[in-house]
């Protein structure tokens, strides 16, 4: 089989020409290292799943920090197949540099960010995340450029890493599964307050998932008076699995609440105005 075809010329420029084979090789070197990487990170997750010596989390981090190290040779390698001396790939290199400082700094801050997180992990896969902007969801994976955020809605968002490093996050699962939540709710006045507790602590009680170990029981507050209640709020802890969905979660102790102040007759407000009249007419005047 004729491969002269291999050795013809593409570019030259100046000393440096470029090969049809060496186009060719560049490519399956870029391919091989995409599927080494895929490789390799699968056969590190087969590994520490099964030996079950380091975390789900920690396993993650060091996945893709092996993704970036075989990227970095494959590329370097990719290079050489061109035929790239070193001196031209310190040209390259100082021509990155360049475009780093003009346009791509944002880039690189953010792959930057990516592995501060990694490292730090101050924010994890898995964990489930509040930004400043109120976006509520779970971390599905964090990537060279943006981090995955999918929420209750199953919307998924890509939020880039710099906002995570830079922002304000609220991380509800950072050092525990578990939060207390605190549920608000309103009674009319002249309600037994001693009644009310009870009330709501059963109610708490009916809802599957609170917990009650020492130290976590459920707690009712009583925070305030209002134009035509009095107000409360019920603390409760729940299990880990519950903490990713606080919409339904508050919609099941407010169910519950609202059917123990119905069963022990307990009112609930609903906003009330006394009217007072003042006549300005004279009751004489009136009688004339």
């Amino acid at each position: 089989m004729d491969m002269s075809w291999l050795d013809q010329e593409l570019i030259k420029v100046g000393n440096f020409s470029l090969l049809v084979g060496e186009l060719l090789s560049f490519f399956v070197v870029i391919i091989v290292t995409f599927v080494l990487s895929r490789v390799l990170r699968a056969a590190f997750q087969r590994l520490a799943m099964r030996q079950g010596v380091i975390a789900h989390t920690s396993a993650y981090v060091i996945g893709r920090i092996i993704h970036y190290i075989v990227l970095f040779i494959g590329f370097i390698i990719a290079l050489t197949a061109l035929g790239m001396e070193m001196t031209e790939l310190a040209l390259i290199a100082s021509a990155l540099g360049v475009g780093i400082g003009l346009g791509l700094q944002g880039m690189v801050n953010n792959f930057v960010s990516g592995l501060v997180l990694l490292l730090e992990k101050t924010v994890k896969v898995g964990d489930f995340v509040e930004l400043s902007n109120d976006l509520v969801g779970e971390v599905m994976a964090i990537y060279m450029r943006a981090t995955l955020i999918r929420t209750n809605d199953n919307v998924d968002i890509l939020i880039p890493n710099a906002e995570l490093v830079s922002g304000l996050v609220t991380n509800w699962t950072l050092a525990e599964k578990v939060r207390r939540f605190r549920i608000s709710f309103s009674v009319a006045y002249g309600s037994d307050k001693e009644l009310v507790k009870q009330a709501v602590l059963e109610a708490a009680d009916n809802v599957p998932y609170t917990l009650s170990s020492v130290g976590r029981e459920p707690t009712v507050w009583m925070t305030g008076f209002g134009d035509s209640s009095l107000n409360f709020t019920l603390g409760v802890w729940v299990q880990p699995e519950q903490v990713k969905r606080p919409t339904a979660l508050v919609s099941d102790y407010l169910w519950a609440i609202d059917d123990a102040l119905r069963k022990y007759g307990i009112e609930i407000p609903f906003p009330q105005r006394d009217i007072h009249i003042r006549s300005t007419v004279d009751i004489k005047d009136c009688a004339e």
